[in-house]
């Protein structure tokens, strides 16, 4: 068993509302290893960051990649950070990923710069910049396929990744 389609990419680029739609098309299920995170660990990312710190949270987060790419068949969302895992990217080699790649512009209108983004927490628009010209080779190294997803709807973007799927 492995999932339909893994979707990686920066915060903003829009993993889960796009991963939802893409499910919907596919007719499969929809999981969100932030989600899975959270559920385990009782309580809200934030938190995880703040009680626990970053390796805490990352621990938990190649834990439940690793069991939902074994074990879920359906559409699998990617926290942002989940590429730098060296783990995680080989699991990924096996996969169907599909990047959604978004610049600086469309990612802050998306993401906002508030609360509730532990690593955007000081002197977020600056940070967002380096974490995404940081991961964006990691991103690109474990793409199958990549949709650019700037200014464009989320439907429409669905319709491109479930046509590549499909192709």
């Amino acid at each position: 068993m492995a999932p339909a389609a893994v979707l990686v990419g920066p915060p903003g680029a829009g993993k889960t509302t796009v991963g939802e739609a893409v499910a919907a098309l596919l007719g499969v299920p929809f999981a969100d290893t932030d989600a899975m995170v959270e559920a385990e660990a009782g309580k809200p990312i934030p938190e995880i960051f703040f009680d626990e710190g970053e390796p805490a949270f990352r621990a938990l987060e190649s834990a439940a990649i690793a069991s939902a790419l074994a074990s879920f068949d359906g559409v699998l969302a990617l926290g942002g950070g989940a590429i730098l895992n060296d783990d995680t990217r080989a699991a990924l080699a096996a996969q169907t990923v599909v990047f959604l790649s978004v610049e600086l512009t469309d990612a802050v209108k998306r993401v906002g710069l508030g609360p509730g983004r532990p690593l955007l927490a000081v002197n977020p628009r600056a940070t967002l910049k380096y974490l995404m010209e940081q991961r964006r080779p990691l991103y690109a190294q474990v793409a199958t396929h990549t949709v650019a997803t700037d200014g464009r709807a989320p439907e429409d973007i669905a319709a491109e990744v479930t046509a590549l799927l499909k192709g």
